[in-house]
């Protein structure tokens, strides 16, 4: 077996942009589409806030799907907040782990108070297949 470590720093993309949660969801989808992104990150209010996170999917599911005008409901309408989050130097086995425990699919990966990158199931695999 191989004990080589594998970060969720090793791994993250930068495949995902910020958002102010007023923004429309039309607006969001257009800054996706801009950024060539699924997950968009809703920027905080204030220190004391938290990271909030919209995906495609979610739009998917809880404004197309409810037949919801993408002009009239607003991103902070629909987000997850607050986010499950992960360290860089956490290793991708227990981010799996994490991710099977909760149910969720991908995480920011968050230094301080600031978003450094996403992980996701995807990147985990991958990075982890070609390690072998």
């Amino acid at each position: 077996m191989n004990s080589t470590i594998i970060k969720n720093s090793d791994v993250m993309t930068q495949s995902y942009a910020m958002v102010d949660g007023l923004v429309t969801i039309a607006e969001a989808i257009k800054i996706a589409l801009e950024n060539g992104v699924e997950i968009l990150f809703v920027k905080k209010r204030n220190e004391h806030d938290e990271y909030g996170m919209v995906s495609m999917s979610d739009i998917a599911k809880k404004v197309i799907a409810k037949d919801r005008s993408p002009e009239r409901v607003n991103v902070y309408e629909i987000m997850t907040k607050p986010v499950v989050s992960v360290h860089g130097y956490m290793d991708i086995r227990y981010t799996a782990r994490l991710f099977e425990n909760f149910g969720i699919s991908r995480a920011p990966v968050i230094e301080g108070a600031e978003i450094l990158g996403v992980v996701s199931y995807n990147e985990i695999v991958l990075k982890r297949m070609l390690e072998k």
